[in-house]
């Protein structure tokens, strides 16, 4: 009985450790963990999308696909958006959900 107090003691500590050193002290995250990886150079530009298969079927019905990197500063989130325009007028006919992209710690 006194080994499973002494595991859970232990389990408590671990648990302080990890809420309450990880938010309050600057660059313990980042020291422990890594650091996200630098965000792509074009984010929050528009660009073409020629690529894939939905811009090939887009181009079919005389659409043009163009992506986008957005970055949330106030989340922290970095998402993907679509947008498909008209050709000829520059309409956007529809959008796309977003769709969040995962960004990898590195290590430094």
């Amino acid at each position: 009985m006194f080994y499973v107090f002494l595991v859970l003691v232990g389990m408590a500590g671990i648990g302080v450790y990890v809420l309450f050193i990880f938010n309050v002290v600057p660059g313990a995250q980042d020291e422990r963990l890594g650091v996200l990886e630098p965000l792509p150079r074009d984010v929050g530009q528009w660009r073409a999308d020629t690529e894939s298969a939905e811009a090939r079927g887009a181009a079919g019905q005389g659409l043009v696909r163009e992506v986008r990197h957005y970055f949330y500063e106030h989340k922290k989130k970095l998402v993907l958006q679509v947008r498909y325009k008209q050709k000829d007028t520059g309409e956007i006919v529809r959008v796309e959900p977003e769709q969040p992209v995962k960004r990898k710690r590195v290590r430094v």
